[in-house]
């Protein structure tokens, strides 16, 4: 394609960002429910008193961001509240001075860029809240990737004990409920919060939410309902989510482009589920918390090496046992100075591996080593391995880190 066709009007998009998963529209069709009890959470900070902290879990691509920047935007553009926001991606502000820094930026920018340390920040915070009794909203998205949440969150919830005036409401975000089960049993008891769950999207659902974005984002006539249910049922299928199903309808657009086509193809369709979800999956694995990457790394590692048990069903797929896993896991984390976890939060780690869809884990029948757990690696061992070490050792493709040799 010549660059004066990129440059010029598209046959394909009327308004491409409008088929983004980031982009918020002005309704957000099978979450109002959702919204309402965000805003019930909410609703003592509009009238200055300090709310009672949410957190919200539900797997990637079930609305949880997009229905939490909805409710805040909605408050933020009410005259005179007394409620300040405060939205902070955790993924990329992943620590207690980090997440401070951009909270203190988000209000008071020219003291944030002085390089003063988290007691400088928190003290000075807590004298502008004071200042007329701010009530802070800060929303925490994808909190548990937070490598110091006892810290963080012992430091946001003391907000509350050491002002005279105003307060603190946290709305924490996860993918995954049992994340709590991490932190320090007095950081959990000073939270007092209550609890959202969203639910992943049915097909019809995904269907209807393709539709709206389609109809806006498309030119008239370029994308048909086959297709639209095609991707419905296929994001359906991957655990019902909007995310990926948006990716997918946007990629297939893009495809057609490609091909000079005015008109999304079935075909077109079928390469975009391919490699949405490779992206989808890498994306993910770079996501995990630390530990649960050397947990899958080291499931990586023994699969590529054979481990000790082959299953002989096809002579393809290698099964591993789940106590050797846990040995291999335990030397990766000392080789990086990180203490191991016991093996009881190993157990968790696989069943979050599994509930992410990155592993299959089974239990074995009589006759190998009494009853086990055998652990299954469910993608390329060759691109997990290289999303891995680059996150985990900043290494690149086709170089081995030390501590694996």
């Amino acid at each position: 394609m010549a660059l004066n066709d990129l440059l010029g009007e598209s046959k394909i998009f009327a308004k491409r960002e409008i088929l983004s998963p980031h982009f918020i529209p002005q309704k957000l069709v099978f979450r109002e429910k959702e919204i309402e009890n965000i805003e019930k959470a909410l609703a003592p900070a509009l009238k200055g008193e300090r709310g009672r902290n949410l957190f919200i879990y539900g797997r990637t691509g079930t609305g949880k961001t997009s229905c939490s920047k909805y409710v805040t935007n909605e408050i933020n553009d009410l005259p005179n509240s007394k409620a300040k926001i405060s939205y902070v991606n955790c993924r990329i502000y992943n620590s207690r001075f980090r997440v401070l820094s951009k909270i203190v930026s988000d209000h008071l920018p020219t003291y944030a860029k002085r390089g003063y340390g988290a007691v400088d920040l928190y003290e000075r915070l807590v004298s502008w809240i004071e200042e007329d009794s701010k009530i802070l909203v800060i929303v925490l998205d994808e909190i548990d990737v937070v490598k110091d949440l006892d810290d963080l969150i012992y430091t946001l919830t003391r907000i509350n004990s050491d002002i005279r005036a105003g307060g603190v409401t946290i709305i924490g975000i996860a993918n995954k409920i049992s994340f709590k089960e991490e932190l320090d049993p007095r950081s959990l008891s000073t939270l007092y919060e209550s609890e959202l769950v969203f639910s992943p999207y049915y097909a019809n659902e995904l269907y209807a939410i393709l539709k709206e974005r389609a109809s806006a984002g498309f030119k008239h006539g370029a994308v048909n309902d086959d297709i639209l249910h095609y991707i419905a049922a296929t994001a359906a299928k991957e655990g019902g989510d909007a995310r990926f199903s948006l990716k997918i309808l946007s990629k297939t657009g893009e495809l057609a482009e490609e091909h000079d086509s005015p008109t999304l193809t079935l075909k077109d369709a079928e390469s975009a589920v391919k490699a949405a979800e490779s992206d989808v999956v890498y994306d993910l694995i770079a996501t995990l918390p630390e530990h649960q990457k050397l947990v899958l790394y080291a499931v990586v590692l023994l699969a590529e090496s054979g481990g000790t048990y082959k299953k002989l069903v096809d002579g393809v797929d290698t099964y591993l046992f789940s106590g050797e896993v846990y040995n291999r896991y335990k030397s990766l984390a000392e080789g990086l100075h990180r203490p191991p976890k016991s093996e009881r939060w190993y157990r968790n780690y696989v069943a979050e591996l599994e509930m992410q869809g990155l592993i299959a884990s089974f239990e074995s029948g009589k006759g190998i080593r009494g009853h086990t757990k055998l652990i299954k690696l469910l993608y390329s061992s060759k691109k997990t391995r290289f999303v891995l070490e680059k996150d985990i050792f900043g290494v690149s493709e086709g170089r081995k880190p030390e501590t694996v040799e």
